[in-house]
């Protein structure tokens, strides 16, 4: 854990004396400074600790606050939904659908530069371990978080149960590429936003949960907890790091 993170979870969020009442002083997340913030976030942060509180979700009252609109990333609606139609795949692969029909989805909707290249290289090999087809299995839930995005799905809710598989599915089998793209409808920044900042602080209590050899709290499923993360870290641009890549820390 880096200093920051440790630094983090002692620390509380602190009132700046200012002529300007809505700058408070907070830690903020992928930061080891101790900065000046809008109260976008902390409003943010207090609406999730709300939520949390309602489900008997423990909270960490000093885990940083998210990105605020201005300083997080803005995904364009086009790449967003080839990232969903590539997820889409790699699970459906993950699950088992055979190798030629997976090859004709790839070949059909144009995807193979679209895959990150941890995924490329899953997709062409027609003898992928039982280990490997389960974690990309898992895939079908950072999907149905980025079709929530898109407006395909109406809420994500409590990650507590793993999403409608058949449905995210038929989100893509009942279009073209073409006419997925078409028909998605980015949500705006501050709802994506919100639910990054929510998901972090699940995260935190289900991986808190771990480390002190316990079950997840009010019955949190972990694996849903970290794809979703992992896709809205993604969506924000946190650390601005690539698909591969992306930190789900808490």
């Amino acid at each position: 854990m880096s200093l920051f993170r440790s630094i983090s979870l002692v620390l509380a969020v602190a009132v700046v004396f200012s002529d300007n009442s809505s700058v408070v002083a907070t830690l903020h997340r992928g930061s080891d400074e101790f900065m000046l913030q809008s109260s976008e976030a902390i409003q943010r942060k207090e609406r999730s600790e709300k939520v949390l509180r309602s489900e008997g979700v423990p909270i960490n009252r000093g885990l940083p606050v998210v990105e605020t609109e201005k300083e997080s990333k803005r995904r364009t609606t086009e790449e967003v939904a080839w990232r969903a139609l590539a997820l889409l795949v790699v699970a459906v692969k993950g699950e088992g659908l055979e190798q030629p029909v997976v090859d004709k989805l790839v070949a059909d909707y144009k995807l193979e530069k679209h895959f990150s290249p941890h995924e490329l290289a899953f997709i062409k090999n027609s003898a992928s371990s039982q280990h490997e087809r389960v974690q990309f299995s898992w895939r079908y839930e950072a999907a149905w978080t980025l079709l929530w995005s898109l407006g395909y799905v109406e809420m994500l809710g409590k990650p507590d149960q793993t999403c409608d598989v058949q449905r995210a599915v038929r989100f893509m089998k009942e279009r073209s590429a073409a006419q997925f793209l078409r028909d998605a409808r980015l949500r705006s920044q501050p709802e994506i936003l919100d639910q990054a900042d929510l998901i972090y602080r699940y995260h935190w209590a289900v991986v808190d949960a771990r480390i002190n050899n316990k079950p997840a709290p009010a019955g949190l499923d972990p694996g849903v907890a970290m794809e979703r993360h992992y896709a809205l870290n993604w969506l924000v641009g946190y650390m601005d790091q690539d698909w591969d890549d992306i930190s789900t820390d808490t």
